[in-house]
């Protein structure tokens, strides 16, 4: 996408919008659809395939960029061909008390592309990748074993990714999807099938989920 200014937008209407808590509507959510495919798109060539005006899909991308909706841009390489044909979920157990700890010395991994706080058997999730099956193996029997704040680890590595997207949209579903369920009737007698069962989480956890 060209860069472009935020200091105010052509057709002014729209400018008072801007930071303050934009609502998305099906114009948005197609802007954001069509960056997917190409974040370089010059705002001309966006706005034709939108179907608004120029100054339209100026003051639109001003706002999403703005409002926080956008948060940057950035460049999607393939792993494989940069060297990193190896790619690996590490779920680690941490020390409850120590979760300040485990984060500092994540900061010091750059291997690591993601990590997340998790519910479930274990307290969170890294994914790295790495040139070999070996490197892996270094990186959670030496490293991550030598932090104190790490009491166990699980390994698992992934074969093939089969859906990779750079993000996805509530308009992806369709117009059909409704994007607000009821909620079940607790009084209806039946547990809804599918229903999802959290663990809490433990006070440490829940300390550094306020911290981020």
């Amino acid at each position: 996408m060209t860069e472009t200014s935020r200091n105010g937008s052509p057709d002014g209407g729209q400018a008072g919008r801007i930071g303050i808590g934009l609502d998305l509507d099906a114009t948005h959510l197609r802007i954001l659809e069509v960056l997917r495919e190409n974040g370089r798109i010059s705002v001309a060539a966006l706005a034709e395939r939108v179907g608004i005006s120029r100054a339209n899909a100026y003051t639109r991308f001003e706002a999403l960029r703005a409002d926080g909706a956008i948060r940057r841009f950035t460049a999607e390489i393939d792993h494989v061909r940069a060297g990193l044909g190896i790619t690996a979920l590490i779920f680690v157990t941490v020390r409850q008390q120590m979760w300040r700890q485990f984060r500092a010395q994540l900061a010091h991994m750059p291997e690591v592309e993601y990590c997340a706080v998790t519910t479930g058997q274990h307290d969170a999730m890294i994914q790295v990748r790495m040139t070999d099956v070996a490197a892996v193996h270094t990186m959670v029997t030496e490293r991550l074993a030598s932090i104190p704040a790490v009491k166990a680890t699980e390994t698992v590595f992934i074969l093939d990714e089969v859906i990779r997207r750079p993000y996805v949209l509530p308009s992806d579903r369709g117009p059909a999807w409704s994007t607000r369920r009821p909620a079940p009737d607790p009084a209806g007698g039946e547990v809804p099938l599918g229903k999802m069962r959290f663990v809490g989480a433990a006070e440490g956890r829940a300390q550094l989920q306020r911290d981020v």
